[in-house]
């Protein structure tokens, strides 16, 4: 095997729960992890946070693109500014910048497959002076891929730093839920029987839109509002019938295909219909879960998700395998997904791969993203 550069990289994530920017150093060499760095945190304002919203769902050179681009572009260099002014010591020599999810369409149900994450990465080079890899999802749908998971390489890299020896479940719940069924006994992620990926269903996104029209309020804190109420079993059944979860993965979703779930509980209390989409992103989870090729050893939480004690009660009532939050390896729940692009960094600029066949369904590996030399 060839021996890599081991450097540091500077990784950024803008999820789909709008709340804001996470970013995060990470030393490696696309293949193992060596250690992680400090991390970073800028949230949106009100009004920044309204912009995206206004922009959800639509396409470069549509109505409020610009200004969301801008919003992500320039949140982004004051967090990053920032961080590389404050930790000299991981000067990093790549920066992996996600952007922001505005639609994603890779069966080209309206028109040609395609995604769109809103960010320039060409712009952020140039203000930081330093390489940006970015646009990690466009290739992998131009080849006939989802362009979603993609931490999941990151995923086993994360189990074998953590000295896992038995396969795992490393579930994200944000906006969407996404899940990486891996055994970290294979040499390299790309191996056949290695890892399964795929998106769940809806996670935190129906909840969040939830409690910001009827209270205003971002989020379930700590799901305190659904532990107050009662699941509609006929609302959470009706949910399992949407096609999605007939689909075999590899396969992803968009923030908002199942946004309709929010009619299915307009009648019910606030109590009861925040129960009930808790109640429904666990069984996402669950009815994915039949699709992994072994039952794990645990299934390991990150994202926003695990903070909800409604829903990660919810999950270890559906499993028999432990179910706990991902700090129990070590590892940062609130910042994974800024590692993840940290090290795809590392990967792109190493020439390996991102994505394959298990992940997001592409026919063969693919390395994506653009990398954006300053000046």
């Amino acid at each position: 095997m060839t021996k890599l550069k081991t450097q540091w990289a500077l990784g950024t994530m803008s999820g789909t729960s709008l709340d804001g920017v996470d970013a995060a150093f990470l030393r490696g060499d696309g293949r193992r992890i060596e250690g992680f760095g400090p991390t970073g945190y800028r949230p949106y304002t009100e009004a920044e946070r309204a912009v995206l919203r206004a922009a959800l769902g639509r396409w470069p050179g549509e109505p409020g693109v610009a200004e969301a681009a801008e919003v992500v572009e320039t949140a982004h260099a004051e967090l990053l500014a920032r961080m590389i002014a404050d930790h000299p010591d991981c000067a990093p020599e790549v920066i992996g910048f996600h952007g922001q999810t505005l639609a994603h369409d890779p069966l080209g149900l309206q028109g040609a497959p395609r995604t769109h994450q809103a960010g320039d990465g060409a712009v952020l080079a140039e203000c930081l002076g330093v390489p940006v890899v970015w646009d990690f999802r466009s290739s992998d749908v131009m080849l006939g891929g989802q362009g979603a998971p993609l931490a999941p390489y990151f995923h086993f890299a994360c189990a074998q730093y953590a000295g896992m020896v038995a396969p795992v479940a490393l579930l994200n719940l944000g906006g969407v839920g996404n899940v990486t069924w891996l055994d970290p006994r294979a040499e390299e992620p790309e191996q056949a029987g290695a890892i399964l990926a795929f998106d769940t269903g809806p996670a935190n996104a129906p909840l969040n839109d939830l409690m910001a029209a009827r209270l205003g309020m971002a989020c379930d804190e700590g799901g305190d509002l659904a532990l107050q109420g009662r699941a509609d079993a006929a609302v959470v059944a009706g949910f399992l019938t949407h096609p999605y979860f007939l689909k075999m993965p590899p396969k992803s979703l968009d923030r908002n295909d199942f946004h309709g779930i929010l009619d299915a509980v307009a009648d019910l209390s606030d109590a009861d219909a925040a129960a009930t989409l808790t109640a429904c992103a666990a069984a996402a989870v669950e009815r994915g879960a039949e699709h992994f090729p072994t039952l794990p050893e645990a299934i390991y939480v990150a994202g926003g998700g695990r903070l909800n004690a409604a829903l990660m009660v919810e999950l270890a009532r559906r499993f028999s395998c432990r179910v706990e939050p991902i700090e129990d390896l070590g590892l940062d729940g609130d910042m994974l997904e800024a590692q993840a692009f940290a090290h795809l960094a590392l990967r792109v600029a190493q020439g390996l791969p991102t994505s394959g066949p298990a992940t997001t369904g592409v026919a063969a590996q693919v390395g994506g993203g653009r990398l954006s030399q300053p000046g």
